[in-house]
């Protein structure tokens, strides 16, 4: 049977909808949940989060991936980051700063400390940065993660290079192994946070 949706990359104009489709993905993430307690400041503040990350980070590096079912309604996003810019620029970083402040409020410090712990363990080799991949809650399980994850993980096979990424709720670990990631260490989140699991996945040669 044909996939009822197809995998590409995203367009400028794609960015607010694949934020709110992460947003609803991440609303009861573990980490999310800690960052943001409050249901409804979530609700409004991450999808202004993925749109922000997206627009001024990942958008520019060609790492945007959708998929999108024959309506035209966008079921899952993936955000990459290719070898070398995993980091944003101080420019990036001011001008992502007052919609940051919009969407974490008062837990923007917390959400700070939690990005340079991330940034602190963070791999030095070349590779794909994995930043979010997340499927709206109503296409969960029709293979949109999978279709998303492996169209960029052919990629890095046939390039040779390196996939990482972090996962952000333990019961996810086993999904990404299937694909050839290994957790390489636990991430302690400070302030009493959840656990992150750092993942690496090395490319697979042909044949």
């Amino acid at each position: 049977m044909a996939e009822s949706f197809e995998v590409r990359p995203a367009q400028r104009a794609d960015i607010d909808a694949l934020a709110r489709t992460l947003g609803a993905a991440f609303q009861e993430d573990p980490v999310m949940s800690w960052v943001v307690p409050d249901p409804r400041r979530r609700a409004a503040g991450a999808p202004r989060f993925f749109a922000t990350q997206t627009r001024h980070q990942h958008f520019a590096h060609g790492g945007v991936d959708i998929a999108v079912d024959r309506s035209g309604r966008i079921g899952g996003a993936a955000l990459w980051d290719p070898p070398g810019n995993w980091r944003p620029s101080p420019r990036s970083e001011l001008r992502m700063f007052p919609q940051m402040v919009r969407a974490f409020g008062t837990r923007l410090l917390v959400g700070k400390r939690l990005a340079d712990t991330m940034s602190g363990v963070h791999p030095d080799e070349p590779h794909w940065y994995l930043a979010v991949l997340g499927t709206d809650p109503s296409v969960r399980g029709a293979g949109y993660g999978q279709a998303l994850l492996r169209s960029r993980l052919d990629r890095c096979d046939r390039d040779g290079v390196p996939a990482y990424l972090e996962s952000s709720n333990k019961s996810n670990v086993p999904y990404y192994e299937r694909f050839g990631f290994e957790v390489t260490a636990t991430i302690s989140v400070p302030d009493g946070g959840p656990d992150l699991w750092a993942m690496w996945r090395p490319p697979v040669p042909p044949g």
